[in-house]
């Protein structure tokens, strides 16, 4: 049928703060659905706490409510906007479900007439209670495992003593697998009960026998309102069953999957999606397969978008959440066009000639003394997405995206050669394992016990140990005699320059020179078309792989590179999308031809109609080359996307790529802890007592003429890494022993540490010759804890007009300093009514989008024309909405690690932030968070 025409004005629900298992997926869902809502002259409210956002921007809706997500924000809402016919909760994940079900039985949705659209209460009823899913399983004919649910402590001990061990604890209506767990022994079985029933909200376990070791998939599918559907992906789960879907390595389509088997899964899933009730939408369903394919049990069903339907979304430019919220407004799938072709229906099932591989992200060394075995309950904080033509390349790809200093999977001199603790690390699944099976074939540990002892399927396995053998090939040739086929092979395999160079022991440059100018060895770029190229597609959207055939046509237009941020990560999350995204639309604006390079499939700037051309590439220097090489860009913005792309900007100047906005000689001088202090003195700008060393001789000398307390800084790092107070000579020599380790050859800044100042903030919009202060902010923690984990108040609260003139003064002159052209952030400690500076980054910074929430002006836009010489800052007409204070509220996920305590330092921990309004200094929510400020103060 088509679309309702009854529905004018629909409130859309957001997710809130990103926390580990529930991300930025569900920004980009929802930010696609206002605009899939927009196109169809419906008026778009939305509700979400998080400034960080391009969901929570005037570009995304007609109007945005940053308020905390719960009743009486609704209720405020229905009050201002009467006409509000319809609510749409499946966009925000786990957080607005809940919302919009608390409304349902508080009785707000009938109170104010409102329609619940795109789910059914039912359906999410049935899919979130353990039991009653189970029970429908059962009916429906869809195997399940041995259980039964739990509502206290006894009833889930005599479940248990019935079962038997290993099983497997489920919490209901949790995030993540909250809750979750694997009992092997009897001893270890109350207190994993215990945490299920604490972490379920409704106090409620499903008990059931352990399937650890099975195969995992899942199905993408989308439903319309008359039971139409179609599967948009398979998935497959390189890791087996034991491993949360989130913090698991994904591979699309199924790889290993007998096509007799596929055929069961998908009826199953129209069977299970038949059966929960009246849906129209996306929905995942979940399925373990045992190893011998004869088995299969259904695990769960999500009966809205998820974090698997954005990368669903990217691995096939199937728009998921467009759709869904078409479907939910009334249209059928029939009635829908294809985005990508732009002429076939929706109603057409995605095909894709390549392979999609997706690795999390975590970032256990922000949480010292954490698990880091991954089991039930997720603790990744991001992903990246690798494409390729085949599995070997797209897992080369998404192990270069990662960003945690590996060139590709192993051949760069970092592999663990200790036979115990690969064996270890086989067997007890980390962040790491991926590594360490590649490791273990190199130290040649038998097919069989690796296969054994990670239940991972032979096809992957085989396929790492083919990298092996190729690898023996390369390392028997040099650079002179390597042949084109072997080259040629090893570039179609994924393998990056850099790697090949530590395998034939020559420089990076040489192997490029060798392979692109010699043997003319070059990427091609293909469309990622949803149809295996049966169809013309019409939005450009590549992949880069090796070949003949080059999809990506060069146009004659001027055109500009935006750089993104890669993976998210504690100290580079969603803000530095929304910056990305921000410079798009802004040199869009200005006439350019827009090239987005980013490869997280979770955010708005990956999505393909954001960037008149998206590269889903790694943010890693040989891809980025390679596409500057082809498209020819009047020049690369790098302020944009983090430490990510800032961190390329040397490489950039070397090769004589044009740099827009600050130039990289001033972004270096920043990033350098010893010259930017150089840099303040010569400026007669005040700065704590500080020196630069480079091993510990030199920094037991120096503490003497600094003197305790001393804060030490790693330069170029971001998020804090590596900063750490210290009190005496043993913690010194300790803390830079570790630094070195970590991150060898760096500068290390001393700073004497100014015990109990005030830390602020203030970010700059120059030109080179004018400077706009576009906000100041004061944290309410003490200097110590890191910005990013500190409430920060905007404007200040209690800063007195002579230390506010100081920082105005000071932000000024390293603007011009630096010669900064573009966004400019820089912190600064106050003690006694003297404002000395900490740092300065001459880039976005995680407090831009908040600024721009709380004052409403398009600051990103601003600074971006200044970047490309379009504007001067004079040039803006600047009029922030300042009344009372916003507050930054910083959010984090420890729960995910019960034995770690909160204490918070130099080194950034949180996850997300919320943005919080007050109208004077006398509200609760300050004066709470005031008396708590110095509450988790650590070193």
């Amino acid at each position: 049928m088509p679309k309702d025409s009854s529905i004018k004005h629909i409130l859309l629900i957001g997710s809130g703060p990103i926390v580990i298992g529930q991300a930025c997926e569900f920004d980009y869902s929802g930010s696609q659905a206002a605009r899939a809502l927009r196109e169809e002259g419906i008026t778009v409210t939305l509700i979400n706490s998080n400034p960080a956002t391009i969901m929570t921007d005037p570009v995304t809706a007609d109007n945005v409510y940053l308020l905390p997500l719960e009743k009486k924000s609704i209720i405020q809402i229905l009050k201002d906007h009467p006409d509000i016919d319809c609510v749409l909760p499946t966009m925000g994940g786990q957080t607005a479900l809940n919302l919009a079900i608390d409304c349902e039985k508080a009785g707000i949705w009938d109170k104010f007439d409102v329609r619940m659209i795109g789910v059914d209460i039912d359906a999410i009823d049935t899919a979130e209670n353990r039991e009653k899913f189970k029970e429908l399983m059962e009916k429906i004919g869809v195997g399940v495992c041995k259980g039964a649910t739990a509502t206290s402590f006894l009833q889930g001990k005599e479940i248990a003593q019935e079962i038997g061990f290993p099983l497997i604890i489920r919490a209901s209506y949790t995030l993540g697998g909250a809750g979750g767990a694997f009992v092997e022994k009897a001893e270890d079985f109350e207190k994993a009960l215990s945490a299920g029933l604490q972490a379920s909200p409704v106090h409620e376990v499903l008990i059931e026998q352990s399937i650890l070791g099975w195969k995992e998939y899942e199905l993408e599918v989308m439903r319309d309102n008359i039971g139409n559907m179609i599967v948009i992906c398979s998935i497959e789960n390189f890791d087996p069953m034991g491993v949360h879907t989130g913090d698991s390595i994904t591979v699309a389509p199924a790889m290993t999957l007998p096509d007799t088997v596929y055929q069961k899964l998908r009826n199953y899933a129209i069977t299970m999606m038949n059966s929960i009730g009246n849906f129209a939408g996306g929905c995942n369903v979940q399925f373990a397969v045992s190893p011998d394919n004869k088995e299969i049990i259904g695990i769960e069903i999500n009966p809205r978008v998820s974090r698997s339907s954005a990368l669903a979304s990217k691995a096939t430019g199937y728009p998921i959440a467009k759709v869904a919220a078409k479907l939910a407004i009334g249209y059928n799938l029939d009635e829908l066009k294809n985005s990508i072709t732009g002429f076939t229906s929706a109603y057409f099932e995605p095909t894709i000639d390549y392979v999609i591989v997706k690795i999390p992200r975590w970032n256990f060394d922000k949480f010292k003394g954490s698990d880091r075995r991954l089991g039930l309950s997720m603790k990744a904080v991001g992903e990246v997405m690798g494409i390729g033509r085949n599995f070997q390349e797209a897992l080369q790809k998404a192990c270069q995206s990662l960003e945690i200093k590996r060139n590709g999977l192993g051949a760069d001199g970092k592999e663990l050669r200790n036979q115990d603790e690969i064996l270890y690390s086989l067997a007890n699944p980390s962040w790491n394992r991926l590594f360490h099976v590649y490791d273990a074939f190199k130290l040649g540990i038998s097919f069989r016990t690796i296969q054994d002892l990670t239940k991972i399927d032979k096809w992957f396995l085989k396929q790492i140990e083919e990298l092996i053998q190729l690898e023996h090939v390369i390392e028997k040739y040099k650079i002179d005699t390597i042949p084109y086929e072997v080259m040629d092979e090893a570039k179609k395999k994924g393998y990056a320059d850099r790697q090949i160079a530590h395998l034939l022991d020559c420089l990076e440059s040489e192997v490029f020179n060798k392979r692109y100018k010699e043997f003319g060895i070059k990427r091609v770029y293909k469309l990622v078309d949803t149809c295996a190229a049966e169809f013309e597609a019409q939005t450009p959207y590549y992949y880069s792989s090796f070949g003949e055939e080059n999809e990506s046509v060069k146009s004659d237009k001027k055109k500009i590179v935006v750089l993104g941020s890669g993976p998210n990560r504690v100290g580079q999350g969603i803000e530095f999308d929304y910056s990305c995204v921000h410079g798009v639309l802004a040199a869009k604006e200005c006439g350019y031809e827009t090239i987005m390079i980013n490869c997280n499939p979770e955010t708005v700037s990956t999505d393909f109609d954001i960037s008149d051309k998206l590269y889903f590439e790694p943010v890693f220097w040989e891809h980025i080359y390679e596409i500057i090489l082809h498209e020819e860009p009047e020049g690369v913005i790098v302020q944009l996307g983090g430490q990510t792309a800032l961190k390329l900007a040397e490489k950039m100047e070397k090769y004589g790529i044009k740099i827009l906005g600050t130039s990289f000689e001033a972004l270096d001088l920043a990033e350098d802890r010893g010259r930017f202090s150089t840099l303040l003195k010569e400026n007669n700008v005040p700065y704590p007592e500080f020196g630069t060393v480079h091993n510990t001789d030199e920094a037991l000398e120096l503490c003497k003429t600094i003197g305790f307390p001393l804060l030490v800084r790693p330069s170029y790092v971001l998020g804090g890494q590596g900063m750490k107070i210290v009190i005496n000579e043993k913690e010194l020599e300790q803390h830079v022993v570790n630094v070195l380790r970590d991150i060898p050859n760096n500068e290390i800044l001393l700073d004497h540490f100014l015990e109990g100042a005030i830390e602020a903030e203030a970010d700059a919009i120059c030109d080179g010759e004018n400077v706009y202060i576009i906000g100041i902010m004061q944290h309410i923690e003490p200097a110590g804890i890191h910005s990013g984990d500190s409430y920060a108040v905007l404007p200040p609260y209690n800063l007195g007009d002579l230390v506010i003139r100081q920082i105005e003064t000071y932000t000024e002159k390293i603007a011009l300093a630096l010669k900064t052209v573009g966004l400019i952030n820089i912190q600064f400690a106050v003690k006694d009514d003297k404002v000395y500076i900490i740092e300065a980054n001459p880039r976005a910074s995680r407090t831009v989008p908040f600024i721009c929430k709380a004052y409403k002006e398009p600051y990103v836009n601003y600074a971006v024309k200044v970047m490309l010489g379009e504007n001067k800052v004079t040039d803006f007409d600047f009029k922030p909405t300042k009344k009372g204070y916003a507050i930054k509220e910083p959010v984090f996920s420890f729960h995910k690690f019960p034995n770690v305590n909160k204490e918070l330092g130099p080194e950034m921990k949180s996850t997300g932030e919320a943005i919080y309004f007050i109208d004077d200094l006398m509200d609760d929510f300050f004066l709470k968070i005031y008396s708590e400020r110095n509450l988790y103060l650590s070193r």
